[in-house]
């Protein structure tokens, strides 16, 4: 490493202040982060297209806007975040031509903070799956065991940060998105409420408003900067959330309330829990209790066994349209061959569904979020895992044995009376995987995944809590107390652990940090 060695020991709000004290320059920042893509990406697969030259023109010729995170590199994700003039495959053979015509609304408040933007990381196709292991890219390893999934489908975001290529990247989160990733490569990721940051350009609602976008982070003061610049109302989007008087940044520096905070390992779906991340989500509950709060065991009643068939349902109705508007916008239309065989399939099954199915499956969703929300009555935080065990070898999620003759054969003769059980049994198998994250995303609650701990093979154990919707800032103020009573960002994965060089010795540096 010869530009600017420190870069790794800073967070995004650290970079930015060394900037505004001229102790380094934007060019620095992105000479760093261009050689550490350059080395590190080969290992990991999380940067799958590049936008050097543009970031460097940038740098080098002073155009970068003046704001909280000028010079800062930075990396969007490869779905639903266009960029104009860049290309945005969302992970599919499909969509691989498709440059983006226009900025959306969530990069124009990137780019107006000052963010360089240096490429785009990988998905799982139309971002489907809780691991980024697309046919187009290739598998995204995670940094801390390279054999292991990064998770998804914000996988190549986290595995980005967690090797420290950039301090941060966006993401989204559609059932888990932002926090399964997060869990799984040592990260700090926040689902924001519904309605809290805009979405895509050409889709506004996307799938029944369960998606949101927001970025991966190595520390808490830097999501909630960044939710300062992208929280504003959508134009035209009926449940935006107004931005609080109080900026979420400026909230981390006072503590919050005693709290009053349920916690369980119990999933609120058929699913067998790891015991480390069972032992350490009580760890976390004891944590809470030391910092003040008022915690208890305490677990929903058991959802209907419906819920993930219906999120199915809507699901594949929203990738089929989502997938259509895409290929029109290309001005052809959609090609089954070019899709994988679960997103195909997922894609054909809603052809076999009817308007009554969909209201039925929006109906079903509803009363879980409902359910939910009735257990918040009593209750500030809830406090889970956020998965229900280690990150899996790359493969383990991907049909095995007699799966993929049969998946093909479905393929082939996608009949309704098959598919409609097929969608179902995708469905429980989906939620086993997942079975935590969900339901915030049914609900519209804000949730955040943060990395307090690490098992005995040296991996990250992410734990869950959530609010309710538009407490975003309770819950940002709830991270930082437990990142100041158990750190985590001087954690390296061991591929770094001979390459990051300690910080400056400097007064500057010391208050960036």
């Amino acid at each position: 490493m010869t530009f600017f060695k420190e870069f790794d020991t800073f967070d995004a709000t650290g970079l930015a202040l060394l900037v505004k004290q001229k102790t380094v320059s934007p060019t620095e920042l992105v000479e760093a982060a261009i050689e550490r893509i350059e080395t590190r990406n080969p290992a990991i697969n999380a940067v799958i297209h590049t936008l050097y030259d543009e970031a460097m023109a940038a740098a080098t010729q002073n155009t970068l806007p003046e704001g909280p995170f000028t010079g800062v590199p930075f990396l969007l994700k490869d779905l639903l975040a266009d960029c104009a003039g860049t290309p945005m495959q969302c992970g599919s053979r499909l969509t691989r031509e498709r440059i983006s015509p226009a900025d959306s609304i969530l990069v124009k408040r990137v780019k107006s903070a000052g963010l360089n933007i240096l490429g785009k990381t990988s998905t799982p196709e139309f971002g489907l799956s809780p691991v980024t292991e697309s046919e187009l890219s290739g598998p995204t390893r995670n940094p801390w065991d390279t054999d292991k999934t990064s998770g998804g489908s914000s996988g190549g975001s986290a595995a980005a940060v967690a090797a420290r290529m950039v301090p941060m990247a966006h993401a989204g989160d559609g059932g888990g998105s932002i926090r399964i990733p997060a869990a799984w490569c040592g990260n700090f990721g926040l689902k924001v409420s519904r309605g809290r940051n805009p979405t895509g350009s050409l889709l506004i609602r996307i799938w029944q408003d369960m998606i949101v976008e927001h970025v991966i982070t190595r520390t808490t003061r830097d999501s909630a900067a960044m939710l300062d610049i992208l929280s504003a109302p959508q134009p035209g989007f009926h449940p935006s959330l107004s931005r609080p008087e109080r900026s979420f940044l400026a909230g981390l520096d006072t503590p919050p309330n005693p709290l009053r905070i349920a916690w369980s390992s119990t999933p609120p779906f058929p699913a067998a829990v790891d015991p480390e991340w069972e032992n350490a989500t009580r760890k976390a509950a004891h944590l809470c209790e030391s910092l003040g709060h008022y915690v208890e065991e305490k677990t929903p009643h058991p959802f209907n066994s419906e819920v993930a068939t219906a999120f199915m349902i809507i699901m594949g109705a929203e990738i089929a349209v989502s997938i259509d508007v895409l290929t029109a916008s290309l001005g052809k239309t959609t090609h089954r061959k070019d899709l994988e065989t679960l997103t195909d399939l997922l894609y054909e099954s809603s052809r076999h569904y009817s308007a009554r199915d969909f209201a039925w499956a929006v109906h079903t969703l509803d009363i879980a979020a409902r359910q939910l929300t009735g257990f918040f009555k009593k209750v500030d935080v809830f406090l889970t895992p956020t998965l229900p065990g280690p990150a899996p070898k790359i493969g383990a999620f991907q049909p095995v044995g007699f799966e993929k003759p049969l998946l093909n054969l479905l393929r082939k003769f996608p009949a309704g009376f098959l598919l409609r059980p097929l969608i179902k049994k995708m469905g429980q198998i989906s939620f086993s995987k997942i079975p935590f994250t969900p339901l915030f995303n049914i609900s519209g609650q804000p949730a955040m995944s943060v990395p307090l701990y690490w098992d005995t093979s040296g991996m990250p154990i992410g734990v869950q809590l959530a609010a309710h919707t538009g407490k975003e800032g309770l819950l940002l103020q709830l991270a930082r107390t437990l990142e100041v009573a158990s750190p985590w960002d001087d954690r390296l994965p061991p591929m770094l652990q001979e390459q990051v060089t300690p910080t400056y010795n400097t007064e500057a540096s010391i208050e960036a940090r």
